[in-house]
């Protein structure tokens, strides 16, 4: 992400990286958008199927040794890593590469319930969106609504933000922005994977209790993003940079604290989401979604700098995972970009996944 000090990032945020496979020499052909309706409901199907074998196969909770914490036990993400709107859209589903203007959906009653009843309505987007390290001046927002992007990600809470100040970043902002309609993705940059690779964010390190950290990390955000205006039923995207995953002492540590943030987020009402390096991060949760664990995220952006758009074709994931409408692909970072006569340093993404809703009392702010 461009949550950084430093500009030595090759795939997220300020940390090495394995190499991204080579750029290939043109972008895969797109199927008739009547075919890839026809996938979608394939998926959809094989959703649910997957919701009831998983469900009557196994109810996981905390691992030994770790309280249970808060909300039901075994609680799980839509078919371990489904979309939580899965057999709610049949909307043709792109990359987003060719988009100037984004597309907002939005699907009734696919939201976790909070504390207080029924699940509000997840808000979609489809389309093109950067993030940059401190959230821009009201005045550059506007300056880029001539830019090809309509979503942007605001680092909006978390002890490991290298851009912790963000002084443009308050209520007012966020609905201004909301009303100039722009699409907000708030990315939480808490505790750290012990083996993280970035020597600047191994002072975040997860502690010895990580679901009890978790747990408490994810209050943390939910009430850093209700003081900003942000809804229930907001994607919340827990921000961990790449890490040696295949050190299985450090792997488990960073399950457990991501299993214990994604349990009390979603309790809360909101939806867990989740970045990371595509070889490090989105492998491991990857793995894990395999293995059946409980309390995964309900939506993974993953971040493999190729140059292009993949959504539907990263190589970690299966197919079927994190299907429809839960996928986000960092596909560019580190570039600068002018429009408006306004330049910020920025990482690209595709986007076909939820964005925050904003409570209803601040989204009739003026931009």
């Amino acid at each position: 992400m461009n949550d950084m000090n430093d500009m030595n990032a090759t795939n997220g945020m300020d940390a090495p990286k394995p190499p991204a496979p080579p750029l290939p020499t043109a972008p895969p052909a797109r199927r008739p958008r009547h075919a890839r309706r026809r996938v979608l409901a394939v998926l959809a199907a094989a959703a649910t199927l997957a919701t009831v074998a998983l469900l009557a196969a196994q109810t996981h909770g905390p691992a030994p040794g770790e309280a249970a914490g808060r909300g039901h036990p075994g609680h799980q993400s839509p078919a371990a890593g489904m979309s939580p709107a899965a057999g709610t859209s049949g909307a043709d589903r792109t990359s987003g590469a060719d988009r100037t203007a984004g597309i907002d959906r939005t699907a009734a009653g696919t939201a976790p319930a909070g504390a207080g009843g029924a699940a509000p309505a997840l808000r979609y987007f489809e389309g093109r969106a950067f993030d940059t390290c401190d959230a821009p001046s009201l005045a550059v927002m506007r300056a880029w609504q001539a830019s090809p992007y309509r979503g942007v990600g605001v680092y909006f809470g978390g002890r490991g933000r290298a851009c912790p100040a963000q002084r443009q970043l308050t209520p007012s902002w966020v609905a201004s922005v909301h009303a100039l309609g722009w699409r907000l993705l708030p990315l939480f940059v808490g505790s750290q994977a012990p083996c993280v690779f970035a020597e600047a964010k191994r002072r975040y390190a997860i502690g010895s209790s990580p679901w009890s950290q978790g747990i408490r990390e994810g209050g943390e955000a939910v009430r850093a993003a209700r003081a900003l205006g942000i809804d229930t039923a907001s994607p919340l995207y827990l921000d961990m940079e790449a890490y040696r995953h295949t050190d299985t002492r450090c792997a488990s540590t960073t399950l457990l604290f991501v299993r214990g943030w994604n349990r009390e987020v979603r309790r809360l009402g909101y939806v867990p989401g989740f970045y990371s390096s595509a070889e490090t991060g989105i492998r491991h949760i990857e793995a894990a979604r395999r293995a059946g664990a409980a309390d995964l995220p309900s939506v993974v952006w993953f971040a493999r700098w190729r140059g292009a758009p993949a959504l539907d074709t990263e190589t970690v994931l299966q197919p079927l995972a994190w299907q429809p409408r839960a996928r986000i692909h960092q596909y560019v970072g580190n570039v600068s970009e002018s429009y408006g006569g306004r330049r910020l340093s920025i990482d690209r993404s595709a986007v076909d996944a939820p964005v925050a809703r904003i409570s209803a009392s601040r989204a009739g702010a003026r931009p």
